[in-house]
């Protein structure tokens, strides 16, 4: 039985157990967690399966463990086999059968431990992507998107809108593009909705800030009728804010309602803005009660001062007087929000800041209540409001001198308007509005000169100054300085391109400067802009028949008495027109009316009889001659017409009216001598006290009053030619019309044409 038991070698000398109580730190389990090889090992195929052991047979010969940090003395098992870490051949055999662990089963001599193969040399490098796959080239594209969104806002946020909108329109091309490709290749579902939402709303934004709400109400519409944007209702606000700028209010309100109905409670302050939107829309169509609902409903959710003060117009524009005065004590208690830098503050200095805070706001409300005053023309008010800001601070005061100035220079009270603006040129010498003023009263007081410095220093203040540009081309034009005016006016109308009062200086100008032309082209401009004014008419048909053309002055002297038949230059031109076309039949309604307008002067009457003695109308000329005959009893025109027909018909009272005819001629002679030899005596008298200046003022009076016909004699014809005795008609055989130039303007006339500018309010 002992045959195969084989002992220990006698040169062995450890006991059986000897070996057993050494610590290797291969056997260490706790830091197992932190070994790369063994950790390599356990997730390899060769790890996960089980491993294979030889079965040893038991033996009770002692022998050692040898590993391969022990002996290096190769031991051999019962069963013939190397023991694990002994040495074969130079080559240490590993403890397990691994073979991931770095040996191979074709061990060879000279072969190392290299676990994590690093003998092997660096990996192969990562598979690169196509940059010509489709998926990249949708990537690049969508990127290419978003750029043009971004240099679309930076665009507009620089001020160059065209450029936005363009960027904002590429940027829709290409996202549909990169919508026709995906959709070739991936589910509907796989498409960016965020970019699509994200490049409409940007083109709708960019159309209205082009002011092209037609183009961007439609982008608006995709974006809500498309139901994948969950949040595409909101944009209703901006649908309604497009249609409020294009005055549409009915439609305005419809949108602002749809969008706080697809708003929910929890973003209140958007709701809060969309019903003040609705109340302001319902004030631009004047429906004030369904205005005071919506700020109502404002006040009890979230009060605030603009809604606070709406609500308080709209009582206001129904009379509602009580109501009015809650919602002010509403209004009253809204906090003001005041932020203050520092937490604690001392009472007086809040006090300080407060009472500078109302008492500019007070100061602004008494100016503009002082503004409201002259608009409904109660100057007394005005004037007393104003008066109160005397003694204020230096800009308050210069602002209330400024319109006292300008309300004394309207009433004429020039002592009173150079005082206060004097006033204010002290207070505040960079008001523009002050130094126009100054100016006015200055060209009042017929010192041109000095009102144009003036008016240029306002002007250096202010180079904007529509006032003082209008007042120094005047001044220029009163100096006969024509040039410069014409630059004055020039200027003024590429700021003020409607205003007729520039157009109208422009025109007058260049009929100055004798270019008729010029002046025809402004006036038609002027008549664009105000086409009912009866003078500006007159005067086109004045330039047109002065250049001959005879068929536009009368269409523009029709045009005038259209408007104003009570112009007695217009109506004497009109007349004298049909006498030279031989259409006396309607010359009489013009003459009739001059006759009614000026009842008292018998030229009109007598152009009337004449009219129809021209047209062959005896016997109502002969009427006509009876009745100025009886209003006029001395005339001595009328008489003679009425010889002449009355001897022409054959009438019996022919020698009545020679008697009177002769009568009133002697009457007539009398009466010139008596005012030539007034004449004369006034000459000598000033020829004999050169120092005299005439007399007192009673005696050049009553020298004036002799020179006049009697207060009981008729009023004589203003006609320039007396017609004799003989008997010539006053129209002739060719008659010749009246003289249709318009009589010359005195310097009177000139300034009330010429008013300042009277728009000098601060605003």
């Amino acid at each position: 039985m002992m045959q195969n038991v084989h002992p220990a070698p006698e040169n062995n000398e450890d006991d059986l157990y000897s070996g057993y109580n050494d610590y290797n730190p291969m056997f260490d389990t706790e830091d197992l967690e932190n070994d790369v090889a063994f950790q390599q090992a356990a997730r390899t195929s060769h790890g996960r399966r089980p491993p294979v052991t030889a079965k040893i047979p038991g033996t009770s010969s002692p022998r050692p463990l040898a590993t391969g940090f022990g002996s290096k003395t190769t031991l051999t098992s019962s069963m013939g086999r190397p023991m694990t870490g002994a040495l074969q051949d130079g080559v240490s055999r590993p403890m397990t059968a691994v073979q991931a662990a770095g040996y191979t089963k074709a061990a060879v001599r000279g072969s190392s431990f290299d676990p994590l193969g690093q003998a092997k040399g660096p990996a192969s490098p990562l598979e690169k992507k196509t940059s010509d796959s489709l998926e990249e080239k949708m990537r690049q594209l969508e990127k290419k998107v978003n750029d043009l969104v971004e240099e679309s806002c930076i665009a507009n946020s620089c001020g160059d809108l065209k450029l936005a909108l363009d960027r904002a329109k590429e940027a829709g091309r290409q996202e549909r593009e990169l919508l026709r490709q995906r959709e070739q290749i991936t589910p509907p579902e796989s498409i960016n909705l965020d970019l699509t939402y994200t490049v409409l709303l940007n083109l709708a934004s960019q159309y209205v800030a082009n002011e092209m709400y037609a183009e961007a109400l439609t982008t608006y519409q995709v974006i809500v009728k498309n139901k994948m944007f969950s949040n595409g209702g909101v944009l209703k606000v901006n649908m309604g804010n497009i249609y409020l700028k294009q005055r549409n209010y009915s439609k305005a309100i419809k949108f602002y309602r749809m969008a706080l109905d697809q708003i929910t409670s929890s973003h209140k302050q958007m709701r809060i803005k969309i019903m003040e939107n609705i109340g302001v829309a319902f004030i631009k169509t004047g429906q004030y009660v369904d205005a005071i609902s919506s700020f109502e409903e404002i006040m009890s959710i979230s009060p605030n001062l603009k809604a606070g003060f709406n609500l308080i117009l709209c009582y206001f524009a129904i009379g509602n007087g009580e109501q009015m005065k809650k919602a002010f004590k509403n209004l009253i208690e809204v906090p003001l929000e005041v932020n203050y830098e520092e937490k604690y503050i001392s009472l007086n200095v809040s006090f300080k800041k407060l009472n500078l805070l109302f008492a500019t706001l007070a100061n602004d409300l008494e100016i503009n209540k002082a503004t409201t005053y002259l608009r409904q023309q109660n100057f007394n008010q005005a004037l007393e409001t104003l008066k109160m800001f005397e003694k204020k601070d230096s800009r308050v005061k210069s602002a209330a001198a400024t319109n006292l100035s300008f309300l004394y220079y309207l009433g004429n009270e020039l002592e009173q308007a150079t005082n206060y603006a004097d006033l204010a040129v002290s207070s505040d010498r960079y008001n523009p509005a002050a130094l126009t003023n100054k100016g006015n009263t200055v060209f009042a007081n017929g010192d041109c000169e000095k009102a144009a410095e003036f008016y240029k220093e306002a002007l250096r203040n202010d180079s904007f100054c529509t006032e003082a540009i209008y007042n120094l081309g005047l001044a220029y034009k009163k100096l006969n300085r024509i040039d410069e005016a014409l630059d004055c006016f020039l200027k003024l109308h590429a700021l003020l391109p409607n205003s007729a009062q520039v157009l109208y200086q422009l025109a007058s100008i260049y009929q100055i400067m004798e270019d008729p032309n010029q002046a025809i082209e402004w006036l038609l401009q002027l008549i664009s802009v105000v086409p009912t004014d009866p003078h500006v008419l007159s005067r086109l048909g004045n330039l047109y028949d002065t250049e001959g053309d005879k068929s536009q002055a009368f269409h523009y002297y029709c045009e005038s008495y259209r408007y104003f038949p009570s112009n007695i230059e217009v109506i004497e031109w009109l007349g004298a027109y049909y006498i030279d076309t031989q259409f006396c039949e309607k010359a009489i309604e013009y003459f009739e009316r001059a006759a009614l307008i000026l009842p008292t002067q018998v030229k009109w009457q007598l152009m009337v009889a004449s009219c129809y003695r021209r047209s062959g109308n005896y016997q109502k000329a002969l009427e006509k001659y009876k009745v100025i005959h009886r209003k006029f009893p001395e005339n001595v025109e009328c008489l003679r017409f009425l010889v002449r027909l009355c001897t022409d018909m054959g009438l019996k009272e022919v020698q009545e009216y020679i008697a009177k005819l002769k009568k009133a001629e002697k009457l007539k002679e009398i009466r010139e001598q008596r005012v030539k030899s007034g004449r004369d005596g006034s000459a000598r008298s000033r020829k004999e006290g050169s120092s005299d200046t005439g007399g007192t003022k009673g005696e050049r009076l009553s020298a004036k009053l002799k020179s006049l016909p009697g207060t009981s004699e008729p009023y004589e014809s203003s006609g320039s030619k007396e017609i004799d005795a003989s008997y010539v008609d006053p129209l002739g055989p060719q008659p010749e019309r009246p003289k249709t130039a318009a009589r010359k303007r005195t310097e009177e006339d000139d300034f009330a044409d010429e008013e300042l500018g009277e728009d000098l309010l601060p605003e």
